[in-house]
Protein backbone atom coordinates (compact mmCIF):
# COMPACT_ATOMS: atom_id res chain seq x y z
CA UNK A 1 0.00 0.00 0.00
CA UNK A 2 1.05 3.45 -0.81
CA UNK A 3 0.89 6.59 1.79
CA UNK A 4 -1.72 7.77 -0.42
CA UNK A 5 -3.89 4.97 -0.55
CA UNK A 6 -3.64 4.44 3.27
CA UNK A 7 -4.43 8.17 4.17
CA UNK A 8 -8.12 7.02 3.74
CA UNK A 9 -7.48 3.18 3.72
CA UNK A 10 -10.32 1.54 6.14
CA UNK A 11 -8.87 -1.75 6.26
CA UNK A 12 -4.82 -2.73 6.97
CA UNK A 13 -4.55 -5.39 3.91
CA UNK A 14 -5.00 -4.30 0.24
CA UNK A 15 -7.39 -6.70 -1.52
CA UNK A 16 -6.32 -7.75 -4.62
CA UNK A 17 -8.91 -8.41 -7.54
CA UNK A 18 -7.80 -9.18 -10.72
CA UNK A 19 -5.44 -6.42 -12.52
CA UNK A 20 -6.82 -4.35 -9.55
CA UNK A 21 -4.71 -3.45 -6.51
CA UNK A 22 -7.59 -3.14 -3.65
CA UNK A 23 -11.37 -2.72 -3.48
CA UNK A 24 -13.81 -1.39 -0.84
CA UNK A 25 -16.89 1.39 -0.54
CA UNK A 26 -16.24 4.42 -0.48
CA UNK A 27 -18.65 6.87 1.49
CA UNK A 28 -21.67 5.95 3.55
CA UNK A 29 -22.84 2.69 2.27
CA UNK A 30 -25.77 -0.04 4.39
CA UNK A 31 -24.15 -3.37 2.69
CA UNK A 32 -20.51 -3.70 2.21
CA UNK A 33 -19.92 -4.22 -1.37
CA UNK A 34 -17.81 -6.61 -2.93
CA UNK A 35 -15.86 -7.89 -5.96
CA UNK A 36 -15.42 -11.43 -7.78
CA UNK A 37 -13.29 -11.98 -10.99
CA UNK A 38 -13.98 -15.43 -12.78
CA UNK A 39 -12.62 -16.07 -16.39
CA UNK A 40 -11.96 -12.24 -17.87
CA UNK A 41 -15.24 -10.68 -16.04
CA UNK A 42 -15.50 -9.21 -13.11
CA UNK A 43 -18.66 -8.95 -10.84
CA UNK A 44 -19.48 -6.34 -8.50
CA UNK A 45 -22.42 -5.34 -6.27
CA UNK A 46 -22.48 -2.60 -3.80
CA UNK A 47 -25.44 -0.46 -1.83
CA UNK A 48 -24.98 3.73 -1.76
CA UNK A 49 -27.01 6.55 -2.27
CA UNK A 50 -24.97 7.56 -5.55
CA UNK A 51 -22.10 9.25 -7.31
CA UNK A 52 -23.01 12.84 -7.94
CA UNK A 53 -22.70 16.06 -6.21
CA UNK A 54 -20.77 16.73 -3.14
CA UNK A 55 -19.80 13.32 -1.90
CA UNK A 56 -19.92 10.08 -3.24
CA UNK A 57 -21.37 6.16 -2.02
CA UNK A 58 -20.03 3.25 -3.62
CA UNK A 59 -17.75 0.33 -4.48
CA UNK A 60 -14.97 0.96 -6.05
CA UNK A 61 -11.73 -1.60 -7.33
CA UNK A 62 -9.01 0.45 -8.24
CA UNK A 63 -4.85 0.37 -9.07
CA UNK A 64 -2.73 3.45 -9.14
CA UNK A 65 -1.63 4.91 -12.47
CA UNK A 66 -0.24 7.76 -13.50
CA UNK A 67 0.18 10.01 -16.88
CA UNK A 68 -1.73 9.30 -20.05
CA UNK A 69 -4.15 6.34 -19.85
CA UNK A 70 -7.65 4.49 -21.54
CA UNK A 71 -9.64 1.97 -19.41
CA UNK A 72 -12.33 0.39 -21.42
CA UNK A 73 -14.89 -2.66 -20.62
CA UNK A 74 -18.55 -4.09 -21.43
CA UNK A 75 -20.43 -3.39 -18.27
CA UNK A 76 -23.87 -5.08 -18.04
CA UNK A 77 -26.31 -4.71 -14.85
CA UNK A 78 -27.81 -8.25 -13.23
CA UNK A 79 -31.90 -8.04 -13.09
CA UNK A 80 -34.42 -5.32 -13.46
CA UNK A 81 -33.41 -3.14 -10.54
CA UNK A 82 -34.90 -0.57 -8.20
CA UNK A 83 -33.90 2.86 -9.69
CA UNK A 84 -33.46 3.49 -13.27
CA UNK A 85 -30.87 5.89 -12.42
CA UNK A 86 -28.12 3.04 -10.73
CA UNK A 87 -24.95 3.50 -12.03
CA UNK A 88 -21.85 1.72 -13.05
CA UNK A 89 -18.89 2.70 -14.24
CA UNK A 90 -14.96 3.37 -15.31
CA UNK A 91 -13.27 6.20 -12.69
CA UNK A 92 -10.56 7.95 -12.61
CA UNK A 93 -9.86 9.02 -9.06
CA UNK A 94 -7.85 11.32 -6.76
CA UNK A 95 -8.44 9.68 -3.58
CA UNK A 96 -10.73 7.68 -1.18
CA UNK A 97 -12.59 10.34 0.02
CA UNK A 98 -16.35 10.93 -0.40
CA UNK A 99 -16.17 14.17 -2.05
CA UNK A 100 -12.60 13.52 -4.00
CA UNK A 101 -11.87 14.88 -7.16
CA UNK A 102 -13.10 12.59 -10.25
CA UNK A 103 -13.71 11.75 -13.85
CA UNK A 104 -15.96 8.89 -15.07
CA UNK A 105 -18.06 6.88 -17.63
CA UNK A 106 -21.61 5.87 -15.72
CA UNK A 107 -23.92 3.74 -18.27
CA UNK A 108 -26.94 4.18 -15.96
CA UNK A 109 -29.88 1.75 -15.16
CA UNK A 110 -31.92 3.04 -17.94
CA UNK A 111 -29.14 3.00 -20.83
CA UNK A 112 -27.96 7.12 -20.45
CA UNK A 113 -24.53 7.68 -20.32
CA UNK A 114 -22.70 10.58 -18.94
CA UNK A 115 -19.02 11.52 -18.39
CA UNK A 116 -19.42 12.76 -15.30
CA UNK A 117 -16.11 14.62 -13.33
CA UNK A 118 -15.74 16.81 -9.85
CA UNK A 119 -13.41 19.04 -10.63
CA UNK A 120 -12.43 20.36 -6.84
CA UNK A 121 -12.27 18.12 -3.66
CA UNK A 122 -15.35 19.09 -2.04
CA UNK A 123 -17.46 20.75 -4.65
CA UNK A 124 -20.38 19.94 -7.01
CA UNK A 125 -20.25 17.14 -10.18
CA UNK A 126 -21.17 17.79 -13.43
CA UNK A 127 -21.77 15.88 -16.47
CA UNK A 128 -21.50 15.50 -20.12
CA UNK A 129 -24.31 13.54 -21.85
CA UNK A 130 -24.00 11.35 -24.58
CA UNK A 131 -25.91 10.95 -27.66
CA UNK A 132 -25.83 7.47 -27.76
CA UNK A 133 -27.57 5.38 -25.07
CA UNK A 134 -27.56 1.38 -23.97
CA UNK A 135 -23.78 0.99 -25.28
CA UNK A 136 -22.11 -2.33 -25.31
CA UNK A 137 -18.83 -0.71 -23.96
CA UNK A 138 -17.36 2.36 -23.24
CA UNK A 139 -14.24 3.34 -22.36
CA UNK A 140 -12.81 6.22 -19.75
CA UNK A 141 -9.80 8.53 -21.85
CA UNK A 142 -7.39 10.42 -19.97
CA UNK A 143 -4.77 12.73 -21.82
CA UNK A 144 -2.88 15.22 -20.73
CA UNK A 145 -4.94 17.26 -18.41
CA UNK A 146 -8.26 16.09 -20.25
CA UNK A 147 -10.74 13.75 -19.81
CA UNK A 148 -12.52 12.12 -22.65
CA UNK A 149 -15.15 9.13 -22.99
CA UNK A 150 -16.13 6.32 -26.52
CA UNK A 151 -18.94 4.26 -26.67
CA UNK A 152 -19.83 1.41 -28.79
CA UNK A 153 -22.79 0.11 -30.25
CA UNK A 154 -24.09 -3.10 -31.07
CA UNK A 155 -20.93 -3.73 -33.21
CA UNK A 156 -18.54 -3.00 -30.41
CA UNK A 157 -16.63 -0.55 -32.16
CA UNK A 158 -15.70 2.33 -29.78
CA UNK A 159 -16.60 5.83 -31.01
CA UNK A 160 -16.21 8.77 -29.67
CA UNK A 161 -18.77 10.33 -28.07
CA UNK A 162 -17.83 13.91 -28.04
CA UNK A 163 -17.37 16.27 -25.35
CA UNK A 164 -13.98 16.62 -22.59
CA UNK A 165 -13.29 18.52 -20.25
CA UNK A 166 -9.88 20.07 -18.73
CA UNK A 167 -9.09 18.02 -15.04
CA UNK A 168 -5.21 17.85 -13.94
CA UNK A 169 -4.79 15.22 -11.73
CA UNK A 170 -1.76 14.50 -9.58
CA UNK A 171 0.22 12.01 -9.64
CA UNK A 172 -0.07 9.28 -9.30
CA UNK A 173 -4.31 8.72 -9.06
CA UNK A 174 -6.72 5.54 -9.16
CA UNK A 175 -8.06 4.44 -11.94
CA UNK A 176 -10.96 1.30 -11.84
CA UNK A 177 -14.25 0.19 -11.39
CA UNK A 178 -17.23 1.81 -9.85
CA UNK A 179 -20.75 0.77 -9.16
CA UNK A 180 -23.71 2.39 -7.33
CA UNK A 181 -27.12 1.67 -6.28
CA UNK A 182 -28.69 4.85 -5.79
CA UNK A 183 -30.94 3.59 -3.20
CA UNK A 184 -28.94 2.99 -0.56
CA UNK A 185 -31.23 0.27 1.11
CA UNK A 186 -30.68 -2.16 -1.69
CA UNK A 187 -27.78 -3.61 -3.63
CA UNK A 188 -27.35 -3.77 -7.22
CA UNK A 189 -24.74 -5.89 -9.42
CA UNK A 190 -22.87 -5.17 -12.39
CA UNK A 191 -20.35 -7.20 -14.80
CA UNK A 192 -17.68 -5.13 -16.38
CA UNK A 193 -16.43 -7.53 -18.83
CA UNK A 194 -13.14 -7.79 -21.24
CA UNK A 195 -11.80 -5.07 -18.70
CA UNK A 196 -8.80 -3.24 -20.35
CA UNK A 197 -6.06 -0.56 -19.03
CA UNK A 198 -3.92 0.62 -22.02
CA UNK A 199 -1.45 3.37 -22.42
CA UNK A 200 -2.42 5.31 -25.60
CA UNK A 201 -0.06 5.97 -28.12
CA UNK A 202 0.35 10.24 -28.06
CA UNK A 203 4.41 10.75 -28.86
CA UNK A 204 3.98 13.29 -31.45
CA UNK A 205 3.48 16.86 -31.19
CA UNK A 206 -0.02 18.22 -32.13
CA UNK A 207 -0.41 20.83 -34.81
CA UNK A 208 -2.92 23.10 -33.18
CA UNK A 209 -3.25 25.34 -36.00
CA UNK A 210 -6.18 26.33 -38.41
CA UNK A 211 -5.28 23.51 -40.80
CA UNK A 212 -5.70 21.09 -37.85
CA UNK A 213 -7.63 17.92 -38.65
CA UNK A 214 -10.15 17.74 -35.71
CA UNK A 215 -13.58 16.62 -34.40
CA UNK A 216 -16.18 18.07 -33.23
CA UNK A 217 -18.97 18.02 -30.39
CA UNK A 218 -22.15 20.10 -30.72
CA UNK A 219 -23.13 20.87 -27.32
CA UNK A 220 -25.23 22.34 -25.33
CA UNK A 221 -24.80 23.27 -21.59
CA UNK A 222 -27.68 23.97 -18.72
CA UNK A 223 -26.94 27.88 -17.51
CA UNK A 224 -28.34 27.41 -14.44
CA UNK A 225 -28.93 23.90 -11.61
CA UNK A 226 -26.07 21.20 -12.33
CA UNK A 227 -24.75 22.69 -15.82
CA UNK A 228 -24.85 19.51 -17.42
CA UNK A 229 -23.51 19.23 -20.99
CA UNK A 230 -25.73 17.15 -23.81
CA UNK A 231 -24.00 15.98 -26.67
CA UNK A 232 -26.31 16.85 -29.59
CA UNK A 233 -24.09 15.11 -31.88
CA UNK A 234 -20.33 14.01 -32.88
CA UNK A 235 -18.76 15.21 -36.27
CA UNK A 236 -16.14 13.63 -38.09
CA UNK A 237 -14.55 16.96 -38.95
CA UNK A 238 -15.03 20.36 -37.90
CA UNK A 239 -17.91 22.34 -37.40
CA UNK A 240 -18.32 26.02 -36.21
CA UNK A 241 -20.70 28.76 -34.35
CA UNK A 242 -24.04 27.33 -33.02
CA UNK A 243 -27.11 29.51 -33.41
CA UNK A 244 -30.26 28.44 -31.70
CA UNK A 245 -34.19 29.10 -34.13
CA UNK A 246 -36.01 30.97 -32.47
CA UNK A 247 -38.87 28.59 -31.91
CA UNK A 248 -36.01 26.64 -30.07
CA UNK A 249 -36.21 23.64 -31.88
CA UNK A 250 -33.30 24.11 -34.49
CA UNK A 251 -29.11 24.76 -34.04
CA UNK A 252 -27.63 26.06 -37.11
CA UNK A 253 -24.51 26.21 -37.18
CA UNK A 254 -21.55 26.36 -40.53
CA UNK A 255 -19.28 23.08 -41.53
CA UNK A 256 -16.96 22.77 -45.61
CA UNK A 257 -18.55 26.44 -46.04
CA UNK A 258 -22.02 25.39 -45.97
CA UNK A 259 -25.01 26.56 -43.72
CA UNK A 260 -26.47 23.89 -42.09
CA UNK A 261 -29.29 22.81 -39.59
CA UNK A 262 -30.02 19.80 -36.89
CA UNK A 263 -32.80 19.25 -34.18
CA UNK A 264 -31.29 20.25 -30.49
CA UNK A 265 -32.54 16.64 -29.81
CA UNK A 266 -30.33 15.55 -32.48
CA UNK A 267 -30.48 13.83 -35.47
CA UNK A 268 -29.55 14.42 -39.27
CA UNK A 269 -27.88 17.73 -40.48
CA UNK A 270 -29.61 19.52 -43.27
CA UNK A 271 -28.41 22.26 -45.30
CA UNK A 272 -29.53 25.76 -45.62
CA UNK A 273 -29.97 27.11 -49.31
CA UNK A 274 -27.73 30.12 -49.80
CA UNK A 275 -27.31 29.90 -53.34
CA UNK A 276 -24.11 30.07 -54.79
CA UNK A 277 -22.74 31.62 -51.43
CA UNK A 278 -21.01 28.01 -50.48
CA UNK A 279 -17.38 29.41 -48.75
CA UNK A 280 -19.20 30.46 -45.31
CA UNK A 281 -17.33 31.02 -42.49
CA UNK A 282 -18.50 31.25 -38.81
CA UNK A 283 -19.80 34.80 -38.44
CA UNK A 284 -24.07 34.08 -39.10
CA UNK A 285 -27.08 34.41 -36.97
CA UNK A 286 -30.39 34.87 -37.04
CA UNK A 287 -33.12 37.90 -37.58
CA UNK A 288 -35.12 38.45 -34.37
CA UNK A 289 -37.61 37.22 -36.10
CA UNK A 290 -36.07 34.30 -36.83
CA UNK A 291 -37.11 34.51 -40.87
CA UNK A 292 -33.75 35.93 -41.99
CA UNK A 293 -30.00 34.66 -41.94
CA UNK A 294 -27.00 36.72 -42.24
CA UNK A 295 -24.09 35.09 -43.42
CA UNK A 296 -20.60 36.15 -43.85
CA UNK A 297 -19.18 33.95 -47.09
CA UNK A 298 -15.87 34.74 -49.14
CA UNK A 299 -16.59 32.61 -52.77
CA UNK A 300 -15.12 35.56 -54.38
CA UNK A 301 -11.72 34.97 -56.47
CA UNK A 302 -10.33 37.81 -53.90
CA UNK A 303 -11.19 35.77 -50.65
CA UNK A 304 -12.68 38.74 -49.17
CA UNK A 305 -15.38 38.62 -46.72
CA UNK A 306 -18.75 39.41 -47.52
CA UNK A 307 -22.67 39.94 -45.72
CA UNK A 308 -25.15 38.70 -46.96
CA UNK A 309 -28.73 37.90 -45.91
CA UNK A 310 -30.89 34.61 -46.56
CA UNK A 311 -34.45 33.65 -46.12
CA UNK A 312 -34.16 30.50 -44.57
CA UNK A 313 -37.74 29.06 -46.42
CA UNK A 314 -36.34 30.12 -49.19
CA UNK A 315 -38.49 32.18 -50.48
CA UNK A 316 -36.58 35.19 -51.69
CA UNK A 317 -33.18 34.88 -53.59
CA UNK A 318 -29.87 35.85 -51.43
CA UNK A 319 -29.31 39.52 -51.10
CA UNK A 320 -25.66 41.09 -50.61
CA UNK A 321 -25.81 43.36 -47.90
CA UNK A 322 -22.33 44.61 -47.51
CA UNK A 323 -19.57 44.42 -50.40
CA UNK A 324 -16.69 46.48 -49.43
CA UNK A 325 -13.27 45.74 -51.91
CA UNK A 326 -11.30 47.79 -49.38
CA UNK A 327 -12.09 45.11 -46.34
CA UNK A 328 -13.08 41.84 -44.89
CA UNK A 329 -16.52 42.07 -43.24
CA UNK A 330 -18.16 39.90 -40.58
CA UNK A 331 -21.65 39.62 -39.65
CA UNK A 332 -21.82 39.98 -35.40
CA UNK A 333 -25.16 41.37 -34.32
CA UNK A 334 -28.49 42.43 -35.56
CA UNK A 335 -30.85 45.17 -33.73
CA UNK A 336 -33.38 44.38 -31.79
CA UNK A 337 -36.45 45.95 -34.22
CA UNK A 338 -34.15 43.85 -37.42
CA UNK A 339 -33.32 47.31 -38.95
CA UNK A 340 -29.40 46.95 -38.65
CA UNK A 341 -26.80 44.90 -38.80
CA UNK A 342 -23.34 45.37 -36.55
CA UNK A 343 -20.22 44.01 -38.02
CA UNK A 344 -16.53 43.55 -38.09
CA UNK A 345 -14.83 45.54 -40.88
CA UNK A 346 -10.99 44.43 -41.34
CA UNK A 347 -9.28 46.88 -43.43
CA UNK A 348 -7.63 45.01 -46.25
CA UNK A 349 -4.57 47.56 -46.76
CA UNK A 350 -4.02 48.51 -43.14
CA UNK A 351 -5.60 45.62 -40.44
CA UNK A 352 -7.74 47.63 -38.79
CA UNK A 353 -10.33 46.09 -36.82
CA UNK A 354 -13.54 49.02 -36.25
CA UNK A 355 -17.34 48.32 -35.69
CA UNK A 356 -20.06 49.66 -38.19
CA UNK A 357 -23.52 49.07 -39.08
CA UNK A 358 -25.44 48.61 -42.10
CA UNK A 359 -29.42 49.63 -42.33
CA UNK A 360 -31.09 46.38 -43.90
CA UNK A 361 -33.10 48.47 -46.07
CA UNK A 362 -30.10 49.38 -47.88
CA UNK A 363 -27.61 52.83 -48.42
CA UNK A 364 -24.05 53.60 -47.08
CA UNK A 365 -22.48 51.25 -44.07
CA UNK A 366 -21.67 53.46 -40.59
CA UNK A 367 -18.72 53.07 -38.68
CA UNK A 368 -19.63 53.10 -35.54
CA UNK A 369 -16.44 52.13 -33.39
CA UNK A 370 -13.63 53.13 -34.45
CA UNK A 371 -10.00 52.58 -32.48
CA UNK A 372 -7.85 52.55 -30.87
CA UNK A 373 -6.54 48.87 -30.87
CA UNK A 374 -8.83 45.94 -32.43
CA UNK A 375 -12.68 46.00 -31.80
CA UNK A 376 -14.50 42.83 -33.03
CA UNK A 377 -17.67 41.06 -31.97
CA UNK A 378 -20.41 43.59 -31.66
CA UNK A 379 -24.05 42.51 -30.20
CA UNK A 380 -26.70 44.33 -29.60
CA UNK A 381 -28.61 44.05 -25.75
CA UNK A 382 -32.10 42.77 -26.93
CA UNK A 383 -33.29 46.20 -25.45
CA UNK A 384 -31.10 48.16 -28.43
CA UNK A 385 -29.91 50.35 -25.58
CA UNK A 386 -26.46 49.41 -25.71
CA UNK A 387 -24.20 47.39 -27.76
CA UNK A 388 -21.55 45.26 -26.24
CA UNK A 389 -17.94 44.10 -28.17
CA UNK A 390 -14.40 43.03 -27.34
CA UNK A 391 -11.43 45.20 -27.65
CA UNK A 392 -7.33 45.07 -26.98
CA UNK A 393 -8.06 49.06 -26.31
CA UNK A 394 -7.06 48.75 -23.03
CA UNK A 395 -3.97 46.33 -23.00
CA UNK A 396 -5.89 42.60 -23.07
CA UNK A 397 -8.68 41.52 -24.98
CA UNK A 398 -11.51 42.36 -22.47
CA UNK A 399 -15.27 42.89 -22.84
CA UNK A 400 -16.82 46.29 -23.24
CA UNK A 401 -20.47 48.26 -23.54
CA UNK A 402 -21.10 51.18 -25.36
CA UNK A 403 -24.10 53.07 -26.33
CA UNK A 404 -26.21 51.67 -29.48
CA UNK A 405 -24.42 54.88 -31.34
CA UNK A 406 -20.74 53.76 -30.05
CA UNK A 407 -20.48 56.63 -27.36
CA UNK A 408 -19.45 55.65 -24.14
CA UNK A 409 -17.04 53.28 -23.81
CA UNK A 410 -17.02 51.20 -20.54
CA UNK A 411 -14.81 47.95 -19.81
CA UNK A 412 -16.13 44.89 -18.21
CA UNK A 413 -13.79 42.52 -17.56
CA UNK A 414 -10.47 43.33 -16.53
CA UNK A 415 -8.25 40.00 -15.85
CA UNK A 416 -4.81 40.61 -17.22
CA UNK A 417 -4.37 36.46 -17.45
CA UNK A 418 -7.19 35.94 -20.22
CA UNK A 419 -8.28 37.19 -23.52
CA UNK A 420 -12.08 37.39 -23.41
CA UNK A 421 -13.78 37.25 -26.71
CA UNK A 422 -17.66 37.86 -28.03
CA UNK A 423 -19.86 38.60 -25.18
CA UNK A 424 -23.51 37.17 -25.79
CA UNK A 425 -26.58 38.52 -24.06
CA UNK A 426 -29.06 36.72 -22.66
CA UNK A 427 -32.58 36.58 -23.67
CA UNK A 428 -33.78 39.14 -20.83
CA UNK A 429 -30.38 41.05 -21.21
CA UNK A 430 -29.21 40.37 -17.48
CA UNK A 431 -26.31 37.74 -18.61
CA UNK A 432 -23.24 37.35 -21.01
CA UNK A 433 -21.83 34.82 -22.26
CA UNK A 434 -18.33 34.82 -23.41
CA UNK A 435 -15.76 32.77 -24.90
CA UNK A 436 -11.80 33.23 -22.52
CA UNK A 437 -8.85 32.08 -23.65
CA UNK A 438 -5.20 32.30 -21.57
CA UNK A 439 -2.71 34.62 -21.63
CA UNK A 440 -0.57 32.31 -24.13
CA UNK A 441 -2.87 33.69 -26.98
CA UNK A 442 -1.02 36.81 -28.89
CA UNK A 443 -3.27 39.41 -29.38
CA UNK A 444 -5.21 39.67 -31.09
CA UNK A 445 -5.92 36.64 -32.20
CA UNK A 446 -8.78 33.89 -31.28
CA UNK A 447 -7.47 30.59 -32.37
CA UNK A 448 -8.89 27.39 -32.14
CA UNK A 449 -7.46 24.27 -30.64
CA UNK A 450 -5.94 25.44 -27.43
CA UNK A 451 -6.62 23.59 -24.23
CA UNK A 452 -7.20 26.57 -21.49
CA UNK A 453 -10.20 27.81 -22.62
CA UNK A 454 -13.26 28.52 -20.71
CA UNK A 455 -17.13 29.78 -21.29
CA UNK A 456 -17.74 32.42 -18.60
CA UNK A 457 -20.55 33.86 -17.16
CA UNK A 458 -21.37 37.26 -15.96
CA UNK A 459 -23.78 40.09 -15.41
CA UNK A 460 -24.53 42.12 -18.46
CA UNK A 461 -23.90 45.29 -16.46
CA UNK A 462 -20.14 43.71 -15.15
CA UNK A 463 -21.59 44.53 -11.46
CA UNK A 464 -20.02 40.66 -10.20
CA UNK A 465 -16.72 39.08 -11.47
CA UNK A 466 -17.81 36.46 -14.10
CA UNK A 467 -17.75 32.43 -13.03
CA UNK A 468 -16.50 29.74 -15.21
CA UNK A 469 -19.13 27.38 -16.59
CA UNK A 470 -17.29 24.91 -18.26
CA UNK A 471 -13.70 24.35 -19.12
CA UNK A 472 -12.94 22.53 -22.69
CA UNK A 473 -10.33 22.36 -25.86
CA UNK A 474 -11.52 24.63 -28.10
CA UNK A 475 -11.74 28.13 -29.26
CA UNK A 476 -12.46 29.55 -32.90
CA UNK A 477 -15.64 28.20 -33.73
CA UNK A 478 -16.65 27.21 -30.07
CA UNK A 479 -18.83 30.53 -29.50
CA UNK A 480 -18.43 32.88 -31.85
CA UNK A 481 -21.96 33.98 -32.57
CA UNK A 482 -25.16 34.70 -30.15
CA UNK A 483 -25.92 30.98 -29.23
CA UNK A 484 -29.00 31.27 -26.23
CA UNK A 485 -31.80 29.43 -26.40
CA UNK A 486 -34.61 31.38 -26.70
CA UNK A 487 -36.10 30.47 -22.81
CA UNK A 488 -32.41 31.89 -21.82
CA UNK A 489 -31.43 28.29 -20.33
CA UNK A 490 -29.13 26.93 -22.04
CA UNK A 491 -26.06 27.83 -24.44
CA UNK A 492 -25.33 25.78 -27.47
CA UNK A 493 -21.29 25.57 -28.33
CA UNK A 494 -18.92 23.55 -30.29
CA UNK A 495 -16.16 21.39 -28.54
CA UNK A 496 -13.04 19.98 -30.38
CA UNK A 497 -10.82 17.10 -30.52
CA UNK A 498 -7.29 16.51 -32.78
CA UNK A 499 -7.38 13.74 -34.59
CA UNK A 500 -4.48 11.61 -34.59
Amino acid sequence: MTALVSLWAGAALAEPVGQFADHRDVGAVSTPGRVTFAGDAYRVSASGANIWDRADAFHYAWTERSGDLHIAADIAFEGAGSDPHRKAGLMIRQNLTPGSPYADVMLHGDGLVALQYREVQDGPTRQIVSAVAHPSRVRLEREGDFVYFSVAGPDGVLHHAGGSFRIPFQAPYLVGLALSAHNNAVTETARFSHVELTVPKLAYVPDTGYAAQVEASLEVIEVGGVRSRRVVRQFDGKIEAPNWSRDGKTLIYNAGGRIWRIPVEGGEPVQIDTGRYLDNNNDHGLSPDGRLLAISDQIEPDNLSRIHVVTLDGSAPVRTLVDDPQARSYWHGWSPDGATLAYVRVGAGDGSYDIWTHALAGGAPTPLIVGPGVDDGPEYSPDGRYLYFNSTRSGAMALWRARADGGDPVQLTRDPARRDWFAHLSPDGKWIAYISFGDDVALPDHPPNRSDVQIRLMPADGSAPPEILTRLFGGQGTLNVPSWSPDGKSIAFVSYRLKR
